[in-house]
């Protein structure tokens, strides 16, 4: 049985396949196409992921598209699917029954309650469930304007970001600041005795189209005149009073219980994710990686698996990395047509051997190998690499290469099996979803990635997740006593992750990257 699943059409569009009840395939249309038009198919998306997964279009079984779809194109899209897929039966999926069924069905859990939130969708914001078995229950919702997510969006144009685009950098802008106005955003995210919140519409503006539409008394709450400009020095201590007070709402939202599932696109928050592991009031959390619209389309394969085609089967979302891959004659192609000056490397061995001691030698390097990862995070297949023993290391990485704020720290990877002897972490960070601790005795190691007082981004790499990144680490390691690597995703200039050999030359030759590693493919500058 063959099922598609389509999200994220309005942005972040993306597919999935689901064969005989297991992931076998997903993909952005931004990585394949680099590029896409808000209500259309991602069709490039999904040509890459029917020749992932080796099926024609006339042996899909399902295809499953999540709302909201909207911009008048509803029947068009309806047509188009009918056309391309004629013997598929095409199913409808609700916004947050998406996120829920990304979330539940891959946790492991038998049963769980799930939580998801994001900035609007379908009109909600929110939506709690009881899962069971393959069951999912609404309990309650959340509806717009009422949005943490838009609330968050509001504070990131508010700090001279790019709402709905930014919010991770205002996440991470918070780490540097205090909880002086904590309150004042708790007092915003008011929450009647029993229910969830409603935000105080007195805190915003209607007439203001800038600086997120706050109004007097909100900047007044601020110490600031309303015309004002807030100084570089506040900034930190607005996104941690935010921070603070978001994850303050959101524990109370999800209450308590023996397991937790996230999705929606305030689950991109590393630091809320680690507030509920470290909260005390479940026993296991689960987030689903590619937790924002993009992870939708997996949502919409479970759904349609379980939900109408009424299977038993659950399986989660392997290693992530569900994209294409690319064989040496055609890596070798491109960089002939390119006309570039590379070494092959012929063994796996070599190409290890070659990588660490370039690493050794305080290079920063480019790592593109086999299938590429689903979602925004690298994990080692499209990653760019540094020592931590290198002291400028993060300095070039941030101001030669990724050209972003010094506040936005690099994740620290390490194998699985050692994370415990530098960080304290919790299972989500096998998906960069969370943030660990540095053990006292590796501070000074890790200095350069701690973000605010310890915390650090920890990356637990699996053997059986990617086996070829765990081996490297390791070699890193019987190197120099040091089996951890900074990984950022392999990507310049806000674009999507790089996908082929041409996207991985163009970024090398674009950054003050040293070294590319493609397959075995060896590219210096």
């Amino acid at each position: 049985m063959v099922i598609l699943g389509i999200g994220g059409i309005l942005d972040e569009a993306a597919a999935a396949v689901l064969i005989d009840g297991e992931l076998v395939a997903a993909v952005e249309q931004k990585k394949v196409a680099r590029s896409h038009r808000a209500g259309e198919l991602p069709r490039e998306a999904i040509d890459a992921c029917l020749q992932i997964a080796g099926v024609q279009p006339h042996q899909v079984n399902c295809a499953a598209l999540v709302r909201p779809i909207g911009g008048g194109t509803d029947t068009a899209l309806h047509l188009e699917l009918r056309a391309r897929f004629s013997g598929a039966q095409v199913v409808l999926v609700d916004h947050h029954t998406a996120h829920a069924a990304s979330a539940y069905y891959p946790s492991g859990f038998e049963e769980a309650t799930v939580l998801t939130l994001d900035r609007e969708g379908d009109l909600r914001c929110g939506a709690l469930w009881k899962a069971a078995g393959n069951q999912l229950d609404l309990l309650r919702e959340m509806y717009f304007p009422d949005s943490l997510g838009d609330l968050y969006g509001r504070v990131t144009s508010l700090l001279g970001y790019e709402p709905n685009a930014d919010e991770h950098k205002v996440q991470w802008l918070s780490t540097a600041g205090d909880g002086r106005f904590e309150n004042l955003f708790l007092d915003i995210l008011t929450a009647p005795e029993g229910q969830w919140p409603r935000l105080q519409r007195t805190y915003f503006d209607r007439n203001r189209v800038t600086r997120g539409g706050f109004s007097a008394r909100f900047f007044e709450k601020l110490g600031l005149k309303e015309d004002e400009e807030i100084p570089a020095s506040l900034k930190p201590a607005i996104a941690a009073g935010l921070q603070g007070a978001i994850e303050k709402t959101v524990i109370a939202m999800a209450g308590k219980g023996k397991n937790l599932a996230l999705a929606g696109g305030l689950a991109f928050n590393a630091l809320l994710v680690a507030a509920l592991e470290n909260s005390g009031n479940w026993e296991n959390v689960f987030v689903q990686p590619v937790s924002g619209n993009t992870g939708t389309a997996i949502g919409a394969v479970f759904q349609a698996w379980f939900g109408t085609m009424r299977q038993s089967k659950r399986c989660g979302v392997g290693s992530l990395c569900l994209g294409p891959s690319y064989t040496a004659e055609q890596i070798k192609q491109v960089l002939e047509n390119c006309k570039l000056r590379f070494r092959y490397l012929l063994t796996t061995g070599e190409v290890i051997e070659r990588a660490v001691a370039e690493l050794n030698d305080d290079k920063i390097i480019a790592w593109m190998h086999g299938r590429m990862e689903f979602g925004p995070r690298a994990l080692g297949n499209r990653s760019i690499l540094a020592s931590p023993r290198n002291p400028y290391s993060t300095e070039n990485l941030n101001i030669y290469i990724k050209r972003r704020e010094p506040f936005r720290k690099f994740a620290a990877s390490v194998p699985e099996e050692l994370a415990s002897e530098y960080f304290e972490v919790g299972p989500n960070a096998r998906f960069l979803a969370t943030v660990g601790r540095v053990r006292n005795e590796h501070r000074k190691t890790f200095e350069s990635a701690i973000l605010g007082k310890d915390l650090v981004r920890v990356h637990m790499v699996r053997r059986q997740d990617n086996e070829l990144y765990w081996t490297l680490l390791h070699a890193a390691g019987k190197s120099t006593g040091l089996p951890v690597l900074y990984n950022t995703s392999f990507n310049l200039f806000s674009d999507p992750l790089v996908c082929s050999p041409r996207d991985a030359v163009r970024s090398f030759y674009s950054s003050g990257i040293d070294s590319m590693f493609v397959g075995n493919f060896l590219l210096q500058k």
